[in-house]
């Protein structure tokens, strides 16, 4: 009988769980729980942190990593919904259909807002809305199509209001969602990378990672909204999708930051496994041992 990748051979007890944390060492990091005091005078209280009623001892507000800068003190959580700024890129999906606007989920606190005047009419027009308009609505997005967007501007209540008015952003058509940690896409100056084995990235803001076949792009005279899901993917084009998948969360594994760099080396390492191997533990913390030791090196020089 011939083996499966799902053989029982991969079945671990947790004694034998890998340990994908590359800091992990003599000095490992002070980890603090909410309440619990933080044993330094004379700093100045930062995020995650908070003084007694007597407003003498220090103590933690969040499960997370004691950080120290200067004489600021502040515990940073080991995971956090996304915080919007303006001018971000962000991915999400649209959760509901309201009057004139769309509720859409883009992994923080509170569902943003997509105005029906912040996106780009079909055939990119620029005009008022009618009521035409927003009785089409739902044709043009509807409940749990991705998108792409960008933060416009942020509510008082923390709720993000998004825009499509760019014909980069629109509705997302053919290739794989990831959720990784917000912090650990790197902020930099276009997050819609090609890369070169034929398959390009949205690294948003918000920790959803669009991947998509290359050729798979918008058209511009869809404004938008277009979505061809008539073309197929060819199996080659499959394989490289899912193997690039498999190297971002290799590197999510190991709180690694994501940036096209990181993934292009990741995915350059991982061409000695198959795919269905970079979900063993052993291969992703190869991959993400041999990731950072390439971007240590070209660091140094």
């Amino acid at each position: 009988m011939d083996e499966t990748p799902d053989s029982n051979k991969t079945i671990r007890l947790a004694s034998q769980r890998v340990n994908l944390c590359l800091n992990s060492g003599n000095n490992p990091p002070n980890f603090f729980t909410p309440g619990q005091i933080i044993p330094l005078e004379g700093c100045m209280r930062g995020h995650g942190t908070y003084f007694d009623k007597n407003a003498t001892t220090l103590k933690a507000s969040v499960s997370g990593v004691l950080e120290r800068v200067n004489q600021l003190i502040l515990v940073k959580p080991l995971k956090s919904r996304y915080n919007g700024e303006v001018g971000d890129v962000v991915v999400g999906r649209i959760m509901e259909v309201q009057k004139k606007r769309w509720k859409v989920d883009t992994n923080s606190r509170l569902d943003a807002i997509l105005q029906l005047s912040s996106v780009n009419l079909p055939g990119g027009e620029l005009r008022l809305r009618s009521v035409e308009d927003e009785r089409m609505m739902r044709k043009y997005l509807s409940e749990g199509d991705l998108i792409s967007a960008e933060v416009q501007s942020i509510f008082s209540d923390g709720s993000l209001a998004l825009h499509t008015r760019s014909l980069k952003y629109g509705k997302l058509s053919q290739g794989i969602l990831v959720k990784v940690c917000p912090a650990l896409v790197k902020r930099c100056k276009t997050h819609f990378q090609k890369l070169p084995f034929g398959v390009s990235l949205i690294l948003s803001n918000n920790g959803y990672i669009w991947i998509y076949p290359t050729s798979d792009l918008n058209e511009e005279e869809g404004g938008g909204f277009l979505q061809n899901l008539d073309k197929r993917i060819t199996t080659a084009d499959r394989g490289v999708i899912t193997r690039t998948r498999n190297c971002i969360l290799a590197l999510a594994a190991s709180k690694m930051l994501l940036f096209d760099s990181s993934i292009i080396y990741a995915y350059e390492q991982s061409m000695k496994y198959e795919v269905h191997e970079l979900l063993l533990p052993e291969a992703m913390l190869d991959i993400a041992i041999l990731t950072q030791e390439i971007l240590s090196r070209q660091t140094d020089d």
